[in-house]
This record gives C-alpha cells, sequence and structure tokens, in this order.
C-alpha cells in the first residue's frame, strides 16, 4: 500500500482550486450584482437574442438595504456579459409589484415610509442606463397608499404588473420570478 504525503495532497487541492478560477466581476452594472466569473462553464448561447419580463415582487427585510430582486437583476445581466453576450443582445423588463413597489420610491416617498432616503435609487440610475426597463404596478401602490408623485422619475407607471408581463410575454419574452 503507497502512503501519500500530505504535502502531495495540498499540492493538488491547491492545484484544483486554481482550475477553478473565480474572479470577482461586474461587466455591466458597476457597483451591484457582482458575480464570479469562472473558467471552464457552460455560457450562454452568443447567436441568441435575450428578451426577459421579471416578475419582481422581492423585499428586502431591512429597509437600509437594496431590494435583493433590482440586485438579482444587476447580476443577470453581469452573468450574462460574462458569458460573452453583447449589451445589445440582452433586453430585460422588470414588473415590481406588491410590497417590492417601495424599492422604486423616490426619496421623498421612501422617507414618508421608513424615514430614510431610499438605498436603490444608485441601482436604479445603473440598470436604466444599461437599457433595463422598468415597471411600477399602479394598482399595487395604490394598495400601499404610494402617491405616483413619490414614484422614482426612472420609473414607468403601468396599469398592472399582470398587463406588462402579459404585454411582454406576447411579444416573445420569457418570465422570470423574482420573489
Amino acid at each position: 500500500m503507497k502512503i501519500i504525503s500530505s504535502s502531495f495532497i495540498i499540492l493538488l487541492l491547491c492545484a484544483f482550486n486554481t482550475s477553478q478560477a473565480q474572479t470577482p466581476s461586474n461587466l455591466i452594472i458597476a457597483d451591484y450584482g457582482t458575480i464570479s466569473d469562472i473558467d471552464n462553464v457552460v455560457d450562454p448561447d452568443p447567436n441568441l437574442e435575450y428578451r426577459i419580463v421579471i416578475d419582481l415582487k422581492a423585499v428586502s427585510a431591512d429597509p437600509a438595504r437594496i431590494n435583493p430582486g433590482l440586485n438579482n437583476i444587476a447580476r443577470m445581466l453581469n452573468l450574462h456579459a460574462a458569458g460573452g453576450i453583447e449589451t445589445g443582445k440582452i433586453k430585460v423588463v422588470a414588473a415590481i409589484h406588491g410590497s417590492a413597489t417601495l424599492a422604486v420610491l423616490n426619496d421623498t416617498g421612501y422617507k414618508l415610509k421608513y424615514g430614510i432616503n431610499n438605498p436603490n435609487l444608485k441601482l436604479i440610475d445603473q440598470l436604466k442606463s444599461a437599457g433595463v426597463e422598468l415597471f411600477v404596478c399602479s394598482q399595487s401602490l395604490i394598495a400601499r397608499n404610494n402617491g405616483f408623485d413619490n414614484v422614482n422619475s426612472h420609473i414607468t407607471i403601468a396599469l398592472s404588473m399582470l398587463t406588462v408581463v402579459t404585454e411582454h410575454q406576447m411579444k416573445g419574452y420569457g418570465l422570470l420570478v423574482f420573489e
């Protein structure tokens, strides 16, 4: 029976770890949605045009932290870029509703609810700059007693989340749900 030295095992483990190199990356959204750019994995098909509509109802448990669904949109964009998808080949629409509507309030509206500035505004700016279309459900705003004048100027007020999602699905967008 052969005895394998512990230094040989450590050397093998180090070789394995470097073969699975992970580099933090923010290729599209600079300050959010950090991903690990990993070598030797299956990447998305660069010949496809990606059209995605997102049903975003995720909320942050802490109003001082960014909305996890908005951050996940940033991650999705960064992941597709890391996978070789050109920015012109991905179109993203977010239909924001339910409790997630609070994430798209301007500072005035957010202060009325939480007493602090909205931590999501910089992320929203970067998503909008990357071409993401952001819609908020007017029905959800009304149900939560939020005035339309308290919605961030980068957000389009839609009749409903349901109409945004169904319209974009009819246009060939795939549906993702961020809870």
